[in-house]
């Protein structure tokens, strides 16, 4: 097969109706849109989630809950992931982003979390630690620094 030999399936292009093309094509005249009437009208119709004039489902609808604007949020990494580097590696988010542990960082920093076993020596600099994570480093040497 060459490339000029492809073509779509059949079936796969269907061609677009044209209207306003004459009365004999059966889409003249009024163009399939009826007889006056908001449908006939340039730019007629009602907007999205409009029902007629009754009371929207979206405003029907109790409100719930709310947005909390202080909300911490923080990229996690468990101590398992922190075993690839060599003793007394300096830890810091940057290097973790360098590294591919983390893919992003975000707005409120890095959080160690404690999942999974360690036994690297490493310097630990991040901006939160859990209290099992910190237990965890300091078993086998390491150090922790809140940033």
């Amino acid at each position: 097969m060459k490339l000029f030999e492809l073509k779509p399936a059949p079936g796969a292009k269907k061609r677009p109706k044209r209207v306003g093309r004459g009365e004999s094509s059966g889409h003249g005249k009024t163009s399939t849109r009826g007889h006056k009437g908001q449908w006939a009208r340039s730019g007629g119709g009602v907007r999205p989630g409009f029902e007629g004039g009754q009371m929207p489902l979206t405003r029907r609808i109790p409100k719930r809950g709310f947005k909390n604007i202080n909300k911490k949020v923080y990229t996690e990494v468990n101590v398992e992931k922190l075993e690839r580097f060599e003793n007394d590696t300096v830890i810091t988010p940057e290097l973790l982003l360098k590294e591919g542990v983390i893919s992003k960082i975000e707005k409120d920093g890095v959080k160690v979390l404690g999942r999974g076993d360690l036994t690297k020596r490493l310097i630990v600099r991040v901006q939160k630690v859990s209290e099992g994570a910190r237990k965890k480093i300091e078993a086998v040497g390491g150090k922790v620094e809140v940033i």
